[in-house]
């Protein structure tokens, strides 16, 4: 039986995984998030995420396909990794995520079809495809300058692809080099750790989640405040925490997490 099932709870409440239902929204995130949506639905075309490591990015991006999804006239793609070894694979994992089968195989027959692609369903068909690039930190310049082109393609009235890359901070002086690249962002955000009180919530937010009949018994207002501490706010970081700290909360046998149970996790766990 695992300790969450042991405290009453029906899934575990501080997994790493990027699951929605348990994503909780800061202020930062909120914002980040509304921003999003909007620049979507008025297809401004590029929006960059940026954020340090554990700071929900990944999480987040779902969220935000989670808001579109009963609406079929948006088409969302996700490239989870874009590690590359050479434009051409870039591309061609483009076309085959696009559903495109180019009659021959080069660069320009790929760029050439996602271009009738995008033109067709966002003209002929009234549709909106969003492509997510996730650990956009790793997009190479050459890469960068295939979005580029790709962001090119657009109406009088808007853009053709709506490009959201979600990256880590070492992107930014990346593109802020590519000039011609960075005039382009429609929205630029980055979002910040979370305060004790968003610690806080976001700890019996996702308590309940999973849950729990009394999410505010289970950690006392020391724990949390240590908690704090020991994270910065980073919410991966406190999930570590929370997940390491209610494990040996059944493995001692107490019922709440306490000072001193958060202090044996820490000295205990690399966050």
């Amino acid at each position: 039986m695992s300790y969450y099932e042991v405290l009453g709870l029906k899934k575990e409440p501080f997994a790493t995984g990027p699951d929605p239902a348990f994503f909780y929204r800061s202020s930062s995130h909120n914002a980040a998030l509304q921003r999003l949506e909007i620049m979507i639905r008025l297809k401004r075309g590029l929006g960059l995420i940026l954020g340090d490591v554990g700071i929900g990015k990944t999480t987040m991006s779902r969220a935000l396909m989670q808001t579109f999804e009963s609406d079929h006239d948006y088409i969302f793609h996700i490239i989870l990794d874009p590690s590359y070894k050479s434009e051409f694979q870039f591309l061609s994992s483009l076309a085959r995520m696009f559903g495109i089968k180019p009659n021959s195989r080069s660069t320009l027959d790929y760029r050439e079809e996602i271009e009738r692609y995008l033109f067709k369903k966002g003209v002929d068909e009234n549709k909106t495809v969003v492509l997510l690039i996730d650990e956009g930190q790793k997009l190479s310049a050459s890469f960068l300058e295939i979005l580029r082109i790709f962001l090119n393609y657009e109406t009088n009235e808007y853009k053709l692809l709506q490009l959201v890359i979600v990256s880590q901070m070492e992107l930014l002086p990346k593109i802020k080099k590519i000039k011609n690249f960075y005039d382009r962002i429609g929205l630029k955000y980055i979002i910040n750790p979370l305060d004790e009180k968003e610690t806080k919530e976001m700890i019996l937010f996702r308590l309940k989640a999973a849950g729990a009949a009394y999410p505010n018994k289970l950690f006392t207002d020391g724990a949390i405040k240590l908690i704090f501490g020991y994270s910065e706010g980073y919410p991966r970081k406190t999930s570590m925490l929370c997940h390491d700290a209610m494990e040996f909360l059944v493995m001692s046998g107490k019922t709440v997490v306490d000072e001193s149970i958060i202090r044996e996790v820490a000295n205990r766990i690399t966050i």
